[in-house]
Formats: C-alpha cells, structure tokens, sequence
C-alpha cells in the first residue's frame, strides 16, 4: 500500500511540475502580446515583460528557500494550499482597460505595473512549484537526482514556447486563451495543493548519515555571475532580433527556447555539455557575433541573421548553463542555488531592459554581454586546476585562451564604437535608438523651376531608426524643403496629396512623425496633426530638420501612442490620414488590425482617404490591408514607387483605402496605382487574432 501510495504521489509531482512549468512560460507571450498594442508595439515592451517574469522568478525562488527553511513539513502544506486557494481569485488573467497608459512617460514601470496586477500571483506560485517540490523530493534522500525535476520542468516550459506561436496563436483568439489559461492554472493549482498536503512529516526527514557540504563565496557568486551573463545575452539578442522585423511572439519564443533548451541539456545529465567542444564553439559564436554587430553587416538577410544569433545565443548558454549544472551543490542547498541563479538572471535582465536605454546612446548591451562571456570562460578556469586549460602541459592553451578573451573584449568595443561613427546625433530610450547623419550627395538633384541644377554638393541628412531610414533632408537651399524618401511625389501619400489638393486647405493625420517629412506637402491653410509616442523623435525632428518649422501648414504634434489618443478624441474629419509608424523595421501590429481600421475611418471625412505605408523587408503586409478593406467594405488601391537616389527618393509600397466612391472622383489616384482584392488565403488580423508568421515574404 505505502509503495502504491508513493508512486501515485510521484506521478502527481511530475505532473504538478510539467504543467506549472508549461503554464509558467505559456502566459508569457499572452499577456506581453495583449499589453503590447498599449506601449507602441515597440521590442522593448517583450524586453521589460522578461524583467517582470524574472523578477517573479526570483521571489518565487526565494519564497521556496524561505518556506522550506522556516517552517516545518506540514506547515509549508498548509501555507502554500492556502496561497493558491487565494491566487484563484485573481482569475481570468485579462488586464483591464483602465489600466492603459494615458501617455508615454515611464512606459517601463506601467509596464511592470500592470503586470504584477494582472499575472501576479499566479506566475509567482507557478515559480515556486519546482524548487518546492524538488526540495520536498531532497528531503526524501532521493539525492542529486532531483535536479533532473528541474530538466524536467524546463522541458514542459520549451514545449509551451514552441507551442504558442504554431498551436495556439493561430487558432485562438486572445481572450480564449486567456480563459483556457485561467482554467488550466486551476488545475495545476489543484495538483499543487493536493501534493503539498499529502506529503507526511515522517517520510520527509534527512537520512542521518547525510553530511552536507559547506559552500565557499566564490561558487555562489559563480552561480550569479552566469545567469546573469546568459540573461543579459537572451534580452539583448531577442532585441536584436525584433527591433527590425516585428515585436510578435513567434519572434520572442525562438531565443527564449533555445535558452531553456540548454538549460534541460545541461541539468538532464553530463552528457550533453562537453566542456572542451562547447568552449571551442564559444569562441567561435562569440567572435561571429561582434563580427556580425559591425555597421558592414546591418543589413544581412533575415534568416542569415536569425540564424547567426540565435546559434551564437545557444552556445553562449550552453556554456553557462553548462558550468553552472557542473558547480551545482548539494540537494540541501538546492533552493539558495535557484535563489542566487535567479537573483543573476534578475540582475542581467535588470540592465538590458532597464539600465541599458539610458546609460547607453546604442544598443550596446549585446558587445557587454558578449565580453562578459569571455571573461567568465577566463575567470572560471583560472581556478579550476583540473580544467582542460590548467592540467599540466596546458600552459600554451591558457595563454591562447587569455589572449582570446582580451581580443573579443576589445573587438566588442570597436565594434560599438563603430555604430556610432559618423553620426551627428545618436540618443537612445525605451522606443529605440535614433541616429542622425550627414552624407555627401554630390549626385543629388537640385531642382529649381522647371529646369534643374546637377552637383548640389551640400550633402543630405538622414534619420535612422535601428538600421532602417526614416527620412532624409536635402540640405541645400533649394531642394530642402522638397519631400524625400519614401514620401516623394509619386508615392501612395504624396499622390493622395495632390489628388485632393482642389479640394483647398486639407486636414491631415499623420501617425509616426519620422523626420516630419510630410510636412513639406503642407500648404497655407492648410492643418497637420502628427502623431509620435518617443518624445526623443519629436525632439530630433525638431533640432535637426527643417520640415516642421518650414512647412507653410500650420503643424501640431499629439504625443502618445497614437491608436489610443484616436481612441479618446472626437472624430478628427482629416481629409487624409497617413500611417506609418513602424520603428526601425518592426511594424506595430495593433496599427493593423480591423478595430484599428475602425479607428482611423471614424476620423476620416466620408469621402477622405486613408494611406497606410506598408513597406517591409521581411513581411508581406498587402494581404492584411486587403482583408480588412474587404470586411469594411473599402477600395484598396496599391502604390509603387520605385527608387530615385538622385532626387533622395526610396521605393516604398503604400495601400490608398477609401470609400467606393472616393476613388471614381480622384482618377489620379486609380492611374498611379492598382486595386487590390482579397483572396481569402490569410484571416483578417484583429485585436485579439494576429499571426505575422502567415505572411513572412
């Protein structure tokens, strides 16, 4: 009977871990994806949702250590039965309206705000799940055993990653599954307080003989030291990754399994870290990586840079996961290891998404993080007389390997050097990085008249968002306040411009300020209303370009996430309403969907129209603006222009919507462009539907 009895509880433990652990990272991308729209849509949003997530993690942990330090066996029952009986009643775990910013001050800490209201306590108690039982199984005398609990857990943690982009993102709304989330956190819950309570005090005692190892401060600190450098690597590279294509989570949970993939290979067994090989590939990714951060290598190919970082990333934590599973301690120590493992992750995780944006013009976090690796590689084997660097006839071995490290540190500062050569301006805060630079044009076009003046050698200034332009100025005389980019003349906005110009002073909405080059359009009478979240675009659009200050239309800036200040204002009635607010090359997804779609034509005048810049190197937008013209009942019309560098002008795609009788009036508008219809192959995106994986190119 006692035997029968401990193995049903042993099935229940492990089922307790795999769908805590499941459940712990499957909320991650819904609850970042559902507050995402209220924070500009920006890569920092996942950024600082992983500081939360950490940052719970480590109180989880701690409750562990302290719980199962403090009170007796079946105390710890009773108190942790007790908190999850109250956790259910912060179910379903859908965050309020109310709770939306007003503006964009302190984005980071509404962020955390918000957080902690909605997902608290469950991810907390979630995270406490697989340090307590562990400890309740070390208590048993099932020894170094348990820590396979904790490959365990990462494994119902990875599948929940891959999961959610390709099972359940797809095919489930938002708000469905947040309450098949709420409703399998009960379940869990359930499993948890069963276990807890089930366990009597007299199976649970430390075997006599046990001795318990005494721990020095430098294994400790060791611990720290690597997930903290594996965590500051797995933000600064996600950011990497998502600050030019899309802040979505498919795009999130690649880094991040790779992540807790290493760590089930490394605490599985000893099997799968083999020192000597993985410090070998260490130095390879890590010298690939800086090598690939040069400005010579900004524009590699989507899945060339995928690929490069996401490997790099995988090494990188193979062997700091690698080196802390080797220096893993005692069962009786096990819930400090998680305390002070996590307390490192918390630290890392603490600079990239909340130190980094201000402390540093760039995003140089990632050279930080990647010195740091070479120094640990340096640091842990210094000590370690056994390692395959210190045996004896190693010598030559540590040297190389001490020379390695000081040239990946000082490549890591040349190559952050290097970004910002050549750069008038470059500032940095929570909405990315902006740089500005001046560059010859000796072949740009000065046009005067009807005629034109060749060699205007007065050079032209662009705006860069990451690595993409988001607007250049002509700065000689004569062509400065000519428009430029992807906003020339022939472009979907500058041909609905001119299309309506009989109509006498225009009303425009613009959303994403840019360089403010569409206020060059503006004419007297004439009304321009921008719309910008980062304050530091307004402060650089006004500083360093002439837009603004010399269009002859009068122009106002609304600062905020422009979907929710068109939420709260009265219908606008703009003549035409412009949307391009993608930072760097990441589109705001919520700037896409039908509710948005709602938003914009309520501000429209009946027979306004309304021009959404879809250009993208990666994604394929023309099919979401189709879908949504269809179910609003709209015209579409696609324009293409293509690239004239001699006049500053870059091809760009923009989708013209206006009502079907809009475009029988403006035969400008149907000549320059083509209509577009929908085809049915991709659903429509909606605030709680959206799967950017459907149109990658």
């Amino acid at each position: 009977m006692n035997s029968t009895l401990c193995s049903s509880l042993k099935r229940l433990q492990w089922l307790a871990i795999f769908l805590s652990a499941f459940l712990l990272f499957q909320v991650e991308p819904l609850i970042a994806k559902l507050i995402l729209p209220w924070f500009g849509g920006g890569a920092g949003v996942w950024t600082v949702c992983l500081l939360f997530f950490q940052c719970v993690l480590l109180l989880g942990y701690l409750y562990a250590h302290i719980l199962t330090r403090t009170l007796g066996r079946q105390a710890q029952g009773w108190v942790h039965s007790g908190l999850l009986a109250a956790s259910l009643l912060t179910l379903p775990i859908l965050p309020n309206n109310s709770w939306k910013p007003l503006g964009p001050e302190h984005a980071a800490l509404h962020i955390l705000w918000v957080l902690g209201l909605t997902v608290g306590p469950p991810f907390f108690l979630l995270s406490s799940t697989t340090p307590l039982m562990q400890a309740w199984s070390g208590d048993s005398g099932e020894g170094t055993g348990v820590y396979r609990l904790y490959a365990f857990s990462n494994a119902g943690s990875l599948l929940a990653l891959l999961s959610y982009p390709t099972v359940f993102e797809p095919r489930l709304t938002t708000v469905r599954q947040v309450w098949i989330w709420s409703l399998a956190y009960t379940g869990a819950a359930i499993l948890s307080g069963v276990f807890a309570l089930s366990r009597r005090r007299d199976r649970m005692q430390i075997p006599a003989d046990h001795h318990t190892p005494r721990l020095d401060w430098k294994t400790p600190a060791t611990w720290a030291a690597l997930s903290a450098c594996s965590s500051v690597l797995l933000l600064a590279i996600t950011n990497h990754i998502t600050q030019n294509i899309a802040s979505v989570p498919f795009l999130w949970v690649i880094p991040l399994s790779l992540y807790l993939l290493s760590f089930i290979l490394c605490f599985e067994g000893h099997r799968w870290y083999r020192r000597p090989l993985f410090l070998r590939l260490l130095g390879v990714a890590v010298g690939g990586m800086i090598y690939a951060l040069s400005p010579d290598f900004a524009t590699l190919p989507f899945w060339l840079s995928i690929s490069l970082f996401c490997g790099g990333l995988f090494v990188c934590c193979m062997f700091c996961h690698g080196e802390l599973a080797l220096s893993k301690p005692d069962p009786a120590h096990l819930t400090l290891f998680y305390f002070l493992s996590s307390l490192g992750s918390l630290a890392g995780a603490t600079f990239a998404a909340l130190l980094a944006p201000y402390i540093f013009s760039g995003y140089y976090e990632l050279n930080v993080a990647l010195a740091g690796c070479a120094v640990l590689a340096v640091v842990i084997h210094r000590g370690n007389r056994t390692g395959p660097f210190r045996r004896g006839g190693s010598r030559p071995a540590w040297v190389l390997l001490n020379v390695l490290a000081v040239a990946v540190i000082a490549s890591a500062f040349v190559t952050a050097r290097a970004q910002s050569e050549n750069c008038k301006l470059m500032v940095r805060n929570f909405y990315g990085v902006l740089r500005v630079r001046d560059e010859p044009a000796s072949n740009t076009v000065a046009s005067k008249g009807d005629g034109a003046q060749q060699g205007n050698n007065d050079g032209v200034r662009r705006l860069l968002n990451g690595t993409i332009s988001h607007g250049l100025e002509c700065l000689g005389s004569e062509r400065r306040d000519q428009p430029t980019s992807y906003y020339g003349p022939n472009s979907g906005i500058g041909v609905a411009l001119h299309a309506l110009a009989n109509r006498g002073p225009l009303r425009v909405g613009v959303i994403g300020l840019g360089a403010g080059t569409i206020a060059a359009y503006g004419r007297a009478g004439d009304d321009y209303e921008f719309y910008e979240i980062n304050p530091l675009d307004v402060m650089v659009a006004r500083r360093e370009f002439s837009f603004l200050r010399d269009s002859k239309a009068r122009t106002a800036i609304e600062p905020g996430d422009a979907r929710l200040s068109l939420e709260h204002q009265p219908p606008q009635q703009f003549d035409v309403l412009a949307v391009d607010a993608f930072s760097s090359d990441a589109i705001p997804v919520h700037f896409l969907t039908l509710e948005a779609f709602e938003v914009y034509f309520r501000h429209l005048r009946p027979d306004g129209v309304l021009a959404v810049h879809i250009s993208n190197t990666y994604l394929d937008l023309q099919p979401v603006a189709a879908a949504a013209a269809k179910r609003l009942g709209k015209e579409a019309v696609l324009v293409i222009n293509q690239d004239d560098h001699a006049n500053g002008i870059l091809k760009a795609r923009w989708v013209l919507f206006g009502g079907r009788d809009t475009f029988l009036s403006l035969p400008a508008v149907k000549k320059a462009g083509e209509r577009i219809a929908f085809s049915g192959k991709n659903k429509l995106w909606t605030d709680t539907y959206s799967s950017p994986f459907a149109v990658l190119k």
